[in-house]
């Protein structure tokens, strides 16, 4: 039996929500990043509404750039916790029809439903149950690509972007492929696409009329797989238990800045955000990231691994605090700071020992803090410190999650 992979991509997913949450948005180009300053603000484009790409706005856009090309449009703020709260809401939909349920970010994830067809029928029909259920549970949209492997299902969520429905039946792999831009590939960037120009070849079926053994003699092991996935062909499984491997949370400064205040202040807020994220996926984290960016755009990052597995966000910044001071005084001043955790386990694997009654105190407190926030939005709690200091005049946070 062949496979049946589908890709579940929700469409302009923060911009979505923020939609979502302020109707009087709905219908309006709609950027979610940085404060753009009237051009001159720095940071990037988290998201965008589609009615703010016709103008040619895209996520990593500069934010001057951005309002360059669209300065009528909504520009807001990130809100990372609710984006997770909501994410976290649809993969609980998805594992309703397969336990085999990859996320590979944020807003996107694989599911085998090979097996899955014997309770809910024919693929197209499982897919459409699914946009059912994100639409009428969450009032948000989503794409969903069908197909054999894993590739082939990544590309096809594209091709009816938004609320689009798309299959690519075994059989008909090169087909489907042969006239996509060479860019449609997995791995190509901007530089490989230019030289694989270069070398005459545009389309991904004049990938596949070349051989293997052509491809792996100019591009090494790359230029297999690359010949491999020109001919409709991925192996690899969904895997479930693979979840993501790191969480990330950055923020660059609408000035750069040399205020040690400033920036701890700045880090509590991203452990604060970084640990609810945590929460939200029952995860506890062991390695703990620094990520610096000076004025000259010079980038470093140490880490430093706990003793034991977190969620807590005093746990993080406490870290992450004494990297930072490992460059205090600065040579330069700061223009990004951003912090990093990774090496999970599941909440429930951690065991308690016998002087752990205040880490459970902490735990139910923190549970608290995330019921609040779920139910009120963002804003409704937060650290008295980072109300004494508000960083209003910050360009805001960019979070994402990596495989």
């Amino acid at each position: 039996m062949n496979r049946v992979i589908l890709h579940v991509d929700m469409d302009a997913f923060f911009a979505s929500v923020e939609q979502r949450e302020n109707p009087e948005f709905r219908g309006k180009p709609l950027i979610v990043g940085a404060d753009p300053k009237g051009g001159k603000g720095r940071g990037v484009v988290a998201a965008c509404s589609y009615e703010a790409r016709k103008f040619g706005v895209h996520s990593a856009l500069p934010i001057g750039r951005a309002y360059r090309l669209c300065p009528h449009a909504i520009f807001v703020r990130p809100h990372g916790s609710l984006y997770s709260h909501v994410s976290h809401s649809i993969m609980e939909i998805l594992r309703r029809y397969t336990d085999l349920v990859e996320p590979v970010s944020i807003d996107e994830a694989f599911l085998d439903v090979t097996a899955s067809q014997r309770l809910f029928g024919k693929p197209s029909d499982l897919a459409g149950r699914i946009k059912h259920d994100v639409r009428s549970e969450q009032n948000l949209t989503c794409s969903i690509g069908i197909a054999p492997n894993k590739f082939l299902a990544k590309v096809a969520s594209d091709m009816r972007k938004p609320d689009g429905l798309f299959e690519v039946p075994a059989g008909t792999e090169k087909d489907f492929l042969k006239d996509l831009p060479v860019g449609r590939i997995w791995g190509v960037g901007p530089k490989t696409e230019e030289r694989l120009r270069f070398l005459g070849i545009g389309t991904i079926g004049e990938v596949a009329a070349r051989s293997q053994g052509f491809w792996r003699q100019r591009l090494g092991r790359s230029g297999e797989h690359l010949w491999q996935l020109s001919q409709g062909i991925d192996s690899r499984p969904v895997q479930p238990d693979s979840g993501f491997k790191s969480l990330s949370q950055e923020h660059t400064f609408g000035e750069d800045t040399g205020n040690i205040a400033q920036m701890k202040e700045t880090l509590l807020a991203l452990c604060e955000e970084l640990a609810r994220r945590a929460r939200q996926h029952h995860a506890l984290a062991r390695t703990i990231a620094l990520k610096l960016r000076f004025e000259d755009f010079t980038t470093l990052t140490r880490q430093r691994t706990l003793l034991r597995h977190t969620d807590d966000a005093l746990l993080i910044y406490q870290a992450v605090e004494s990297l930072l001071d490992q460059f205090l005084p600065a040579p330069q001043k700061i223009r990004l700071l951003g912090v990093g955790i990774s090496h999970f386990q599941a909440r429930g694997e951690r065991q308690l020992g016998l002087f752990d009654a205040d880490r459970i105190k902490k735990s139910r407190l923190n549970a608290s803090v995330d019921a609040i926030l779920a139910k009120f939005g963002p804003d409704s709690i937060n650290k008295a410190s980072l109300l004494e200091h508000p960083t209003d005049d910050d360009e805001g946070f960019s979070s994402f999650l990596k495989k």
